[in-house]
Formats: structure tokens, sequence, C-alpha cells
């Protein structure tokens, strides 16, 4: 059976642990006949968007063929819009079974109807990213692109689609509410973490050897955060605040990932390279070896897919509280906080270190964890509507 895996909506960058790698990754260990068709919209070595110069086909770092369709032009209104060229032949060569389309919000939808109406035998799952986070935080976005635009090329998928699936609870929300699609075809599907990554991670001894690596005592207490540190995540430096407040010596800070220009020097000066440390950007394959060696992980800004995947690798975290995100707590592992400061993070560090910590990390490492197995998560997205 051959599962497409169609992303034109957003990006695909290879070598990378998004949901966009991991779902063709576990469909093929399934035992499918797997596929990806995809924008030329990809990342460079520091994490940063960035297009690929050319289309073409090839095989990705999982032996996945992956075809790569170039923009209509002029680019700077289809790339916009998300106008391709080849967008039905590519369909066509590969001839899906099961077509998974990560995000609706694309204008070759109309493409894709016109595919599904000469085979009707497909099944489409389409699962959405979005929410009010990270999308129509403007009066364009949201009252053109997301209310009209992308509205409508959820509606037209809507007929040939078996489910619609929101990566959070609040992107549930936004399929239902700002793209009005009936709530009994919407669902949950969480992200997750690379099965593989979490036991090699751990059985390679990662722990002791990033702890050695950066001056980390084997009891000391590491608290660990990571992704891009720019306008909407300046909380990070309040957690890199709380942390040097804290008078115990044995209480240290890694922060790794990418950071805008106008908050570098901010940043730099409050890595005392002891206490807390700034390492710079880390390679998605290997932010699993930094979460194995650290305690807790901290994030105090907006969700980034790393929440799910400490969840997966079964560390305890404290998050800063959004609407329709608490989903990453699995009964005690999670605290969430509210209060944008330094001293609130200060204070509900110092809680956990003295008393809190023993029962977080139970229930973190509990089969609870299972839920965000990105292997688990693979099979139940095209289960078929049987037991999931």
């Amino acid at each position: 059976m051959k599962v497409v895996h169609l992303c034109l909506g957003s990006f695909f960058p290879d070598n990378y642990s998004y949901q966009e790698n991991m779902f063709p990754k576990f469909h093929k260990q399934l035992g499918y006949d797997v596929e990806v068709i995809a924008s030329l919209v990809s990342f460079d070595k520091n994490g940063k968007c960035v297009y690929l110069p050319e289309g073409g086909s090839y095989l990705n770092e999982y032996g996945i063929p992956v075809t790569r369709l170039e923009n209509r032009k002029p680019l700077k209104i289809y790339r916009k819009l998300k106008r391709f060229h080849g967008t039905y032949q590519a369909l066509e060569k590969a001839a899906p079974d099961i077509l998974f389309i990560h995000g609706c919000q694309f204008m070759d939808m109309d493409v894709v109807v016109k595919y599904l109406k000469a085979h009707p035998s497909t099944t489409v799952y389409v699962d959405n990213h979005a929410d009010f986070s990270n999308s129509g935080r403007n009066f364009l976005s949201r009252n053109i692109l997301h209310k009209i635009l992308w509205r409508r090329t959820a509606q037209m998928i809507n007929p040939y689609t078996t489910k619609f699936y929101g990566v959070l609870p609040a992107r549930v929300d936004w399929l239902v509410n700002m793209y009005h699609l009936p709530r009994e075809k919407c669902e949950l599907l969480v992200m997750g973490a690379d099965d593989d990554m979490v036991q090699e991670a751990f059985d390679g001894g990662w722990r002791e050897k990033i702890r050695q690596q950066y001056g980390i005592a084997p009891d000391d207490f590491l608290i660990m955060t990571g992704g891009k540190i720019d306008a909407w995540k300046t909380q990070t430096l309040l957690l890199m605040e709380a942390v040097r407040r804290i008078d115990n010596p044995k209480v240290k800070l890694i922060v790794f990932g990418s950071v805008t220009p106008e908050l570098k020097d901010k940043v730099v000066d409050l890595a005392d390279g002891a206490k807390v440390q700034y390492i710079g950007w880390v390679q998605a394959k290997d932010s699993y070896h930094y979460w194995a060696a650290c305690d807790l992980a901290v994030f105090p800004g907006r969700h980034s897919v790393f929440w799910e995947q400490v969840a997966g690798v079964g560390i305890p975290m404290v998050c800063k509280r959004w609407d329709g995100t608490t989903h990453v707590d699995m009964g005690g592992n999670v605290l969430f906080f509210e209060n944008d400061s330094a001293e609130a993070l200060e204070t509900i560090l110092q809680t956990i270190v003295a008393k809190d910590y023993g029962k977080m990390l139970e229930i973190a490492q509990s089969d609870a964890r299972r839920a965000f197995s990105y292997s688990d998560i693979a099979r139940r997205a095209i289960a078929f509507g049987t037991d999931r």
C-alpha cells in the first residue's frame, strides 16, 4: 500500500525531526511504500528557512523518494499563495492509496481535488499546524489569508477527507472555528519524539558525554532550554536571569538555539559560562542527546515541537501556559506558569529542586509517554477509523 505525504503548505527540511519527517520514516518502518511530494522550502544548517535552488527528485536519509516542486512565477506572488509546477503529474506518478496532506494552506488544493475526483478510492488525511500563536496575528493574515483563502482550500478538501488532525488542542479548535470544518471530523493527533533517537540517546551514554563536555557534574541539577530565541520568545532571557539568581551552585542552565541579532548581546551577557551557558545552535538530530543529559527542560515562551519531543524522552518540564497547549501534561510531569518574570521562574525552579522533582520524574518516565512516540502516532494517523 502506497502512502504519499504532500508537503506543499509549508516546509519539508531533510535531516530534521519534524512531523513531516517522522511520519514518512515510521510509515516506511510499518511496511508501507512511502513517498514525499514537497515544496522547495527547507532549512539551512542553522535552522533558518530557505528555498532550495531547484526542484527535482532524490532519496532522503531514510531512502524515501522525495519530489520537490518549483513555484509558478511570479515568485513574489506564488511563493505566498503556494502555486506549483507539476502537482497533478507528481500525484499521478506517485499513485497514493493514502494521501496525507501536511497543512491545507496552499492554492494548489484545487489541483489535489481534481486528482481525487479522478481517483476516488484514495484515502485522505489532513493535518493543521496553525493557531493564533503562529498564524493570523495581523489583520491581513487573519481576515484575508485564513478567513477567506485558506478557509476555502480547507473546504475544498473536506468532502474527500477521512480525518482532519490538529497537532495541538488549539489547532483542532482552529480547524473548527477558523475554517468552519465539522467538529466530528477534527481530532487531536499530537507531535512526538523519534523512538530510535530516544533509544540511541540513552544507550549511547550521552548524559555523561554532554555533561562532561560542558563542565556539568554528575550531581548537578541541569536545566535545559532550546529553540529559536526571537521577539516571540524573549522569555528565555528571563529564564537565564532566574537561574543566575538561584543561590544554589549545583543548579545549572544550558541554552541552545539560534538567536536573532537584536537579542544576541543580551543572551551573551547573561551567559556567565559557569552557571548559565549559551552553546549556540544544535543540529536537530543531536537535540535528543541534550535532553537526555538534563534533569529538567524549561520552555518559558511559545509552544515548540520540543515540548512533545521532551515528553517522549521522559524528562520533566516547566512550560508557559497557553490556551490549548496543556496536552503534554501526563498527570504531573509538567508544571505550567503564567507570569513572565525572572522572580516567578526562580520561585518555580527552587520549589521543583527542593521538593517536587522526584514525583515529576516518576510521571515523566511512566508508560504514558508512549503517547508521544512517533512510531505509535504514525500508526494511529492512518488507522482507517479502527481502534486507534
